[in-house]
């Protein structure tokens, strides 16, 4: 408990569109990490619905110093999302989540205790082992999904479950080597950075969680986005 004290936890959200959602999961998050140390850190894609306003009434009720609002001036991407939140972060160690509440901070005091006990580099969040799941999806979707993980591990063997998840905790620095080498946007962004971190030799550990389907809005993951998948699959085979 002293160790989760002591250290500072930087959790990066990238939202574009995500009026209806943020302000509950930045209660939620201060709900679940009461003795932590921490800031969000919200990288907004200049959306036009109006979340960098609910944003800023957030930082009134928490403080400035506690919700950090880095927009950008349009959509840009997930990765470097990241890498632009990541230059703002203060903390030991950086979680990345999604804004539409798919990811329940929840588990946050799951992944900072399991990294505590192992000292390992990165935590991720998987449903693909006892007491993970999927809630919300219909068989289409959780076949494609499992699909493309069975996929990836087959092919890639990196030892994870759950390559496709995006809830994860890393160390800092881990996190900054690791996104420096990866070269793939979108939805392949996320299995890329766990192949190279287990390429890599950091050691990864993993926390079942349920992901929970988008409550507001529509998900982003399409056709198009599964045609990018595989052919990021095949890039990371060739280039790893």
């Amino acid at each position: 408990m002293e160790e989760m004290e002591k250290n500072k936890y930087s959790i990066i959200i990238p939202t574009y569109n995500e009026r209806l959602n943020i302000a509950l999961i930045v209660y939620l998050i201060f709900k679940h990490l009461s003795n932590v140390n921490f800031e969000i850190i919200i990288v907004d894609d200049g959306s036009p619905d109006g979340t960098q306003e609910i944003v800023k009434q957030l930082q009134q009720v928490y403080g400035e110093d506690r919700i950090l609002l880095r927009p950008r001036p349009r959509k840009l991407g997930l990765g470097t999302a990241y890498v632009h939140g990541m230059k703002y972060a203060s903390g030991d160690f950086v979680v990345i989540m999604d804004a539409d509440l798919s990811h329940h901070p929840k588990y946050l005091p799951s992944f900072i205790q399991k990294q505590i006990e192992t000292g390992a580099s990165i935590i991720t969040g998987t449903r693909y082992v006892k007491d993970g799941g999927v809630h919300g999806w219909n068989l289409m979707r959780k076949l494609t999904s499992r699909g493309a993980n069975v996929l990836a591990q087959t092919l890639l063997w990196p030892g994870v479950s759950d390559l496709t998840g995006s809830f994860r905790l890393y160390r800092k620095s881990v996190l900054e080597d690791v996104i420096s080498s990866v070269v793939s946007k979108g939805y392949v962004f996320q299995m890329e950075m766990i192949v190279r971190a287990s390429r890599k030799g950091y050691q990864i550990e993993e926390v079942p969680i349920t992901f929970v389907d988008r409550v507001y809005g529509t998900s982003k993951l399409g056709g198009s986005e599964i045609v990018e998948y595989l052919k990021g699959l095949l890039h990371l085979l060739v280039t790893t």
